[in-house]
């Protein structure tokens, strides 16, 4: 008899848990509907003659100009796709609208976390939802966006994975992404090279794409906070990069240092970040023989970087070869500083996030955008963009914020 009503117990709390999620999966859809509606609301960004990519013979997407070119950076954007989320969707999908309205760029370059699958704070774990709605706004603005994976993309808990995810990005439905799986023999997905060359056919600039992965496996919820690292195979692959893309180079222009010069964009930070950092602390927030400081600060609390937990290579790679002159990564949301490290500009973008962080909904000194000019001559210049400058006209209100700007943290974590 006890059984018997301990089963109907069971059976009655499985019934409600199970109509909740079906409620709330429903309620999600709707809310994302809306919000569908709203983006088709948004009017394609007239660009005056717009570049169109082609692919090359190597397979690279390529843009010819012999302009300037203009690449928005965005990350974080962080798209809960859920009932509980969707107003602060919304504002994201706003913000993101405003800034590449007013930008005209060339191409959008996203360092991760378009989605955040996070139940608890977005009311679902369907990042696919989040992938849609991001995709469908950049397909009505109408502009070349790609981007780089990031941890919150796909966590263990959502429900697609990275090749399913990365199967809808690359799919003949978009115009406008320029989104490539990458090699099956390198970790990771979406390690990619955009190229920009002149009318000569001479490669003034190459942007790669890295996948930085997510967590290592002994805490693949992230709980810990151990993030992962860039792979020894996808070093590899962009030392093979550079070298076919200098041999382009060398046979169309015969130049004496065909080398072409690149950058370089993903999402969790290189532990060089965290090492110039504290070494500009360290010396009083002065410029020292390996860091020049160029802007920005570090909002970030504890470690105030958060780098992958492991070593990798891949700035050894790059200051070898001589090729990439900057990186820009996200991931760390109040961190938008600049330093040049040893030859190479280390660089974070400002965050679009209203969801994650905690408050973070009701903060703005750290959302907006970085703006990267590229010149023929391969030289870049690159500046963080607040949000709330009146220039950045959104179609829905703007929503009112703290301004308080983000400090530089004046002393280090505690070894």
């Amino acid at each position: 008899m006890k059984g018997n009503i301990t089963l109907k117990i069971l059976g009655i709390i499985a019934v409600v848990v199970a109509l909740f999620f079906g409620v709330t999966a429903v309620i999600s859809v709707i809310c994302n509907n809306k919000n569908l509606e709203k983006i088709k609301s948004f009017e394609k960004v007239e660009i005056e003659n717009q570049l169109v990519p082609q692919v090359d013979e190597n397979g690279y997407y390529t843009f010819t100009t012999d302009e300037d070119f203009k690449v928005v950076q965005l990350t974080d954007v962080h798209i809960g796709a859920g009932w509980i989320s969707y107003s602060k969707d919304l504002k994201a999908l706003n913000a993101v609208a405003a800034m590449v309205t007013a930008e005209k760029p060339d191409l959008v370059v996203v360092t991760g976390d378009i989605a955040y699958p996070v139940p608890f704070q977005a009311g679902t774990a369907n990042n696919l939802s989040s992938a849609k709605m991001f995709a469908t706004l950049m397909e009505q603005l109408g502009v070349y966006w790609v981007i780089a994976f990031g941890n919150h993309d796909t966590e263990k808990y959502s429900y697609y994975d990275r090749t399913k995810i990365s199967e809808f990005y690359e799919s003949s439905d978009f115009k406008y992404c320029l989104f490539k799986s990458g090699p099956e023999d390198v970790d990771g997905y979406g390690n990619n090279v955009i190229n920009i060359k002149n009318s000569k056919g001479e490669i003034t600039q190459s942007i790669f794409t890295f996948d930085s992965h997510a967590y290592i496996e002994s805490d693949i919820f992230g709980l810990g906070g151990n993030y992962d690292n860039i792979k020894e195979s996808q070093v590899q692959w962009y030392r093979d990069c550079v070298e076919k893309l200098t041999a382009h180079n060398r046979v169309v222009s015969g130049m004496e240092n065909p080398v072409p010069k690149s950058t370089a964009f993903f999402h969790i930070p290189l532990k060089e970040y965290q090492d110039a950092w504290y070494e500009y602390v360290e010396n009083d927030f002065k410029d020292t023989e390996n860091v020049k400081h160029i802007y920005g600060v570090a909002g970030e609390d504890g470690i105030i970087v958060y780098p992958g937990v492991n070593e990798d290579s891949l700035f050894e790679a790059m200051v070898e070869l001589g090729s990439t002159k900057a990186i820009f990564c996200g991931h760390d949301h109040d961190n938008n500083f600049s330093v040049e490290y040893k030859g190479i500009r280390l660089s974070y973008g400002m965050s679009v996030d209203y969801l994650a962080y905690i408050g973070i909904a009701k903060r703005g000194a750290q959302r907006g955008c970085a703006v990267i000019t590229y010149s023929p001559d391969g030289s870049f210049t690159s500046k963080n963009e607040n949000y709330y400058q009146d220039k950045y006209v959104s179609q829905f209100q703007k929503e009112v914020v703290n301004m308080e700007e983000l400090t530089q943290l004046a002393t280090l974590p505690e070894e």
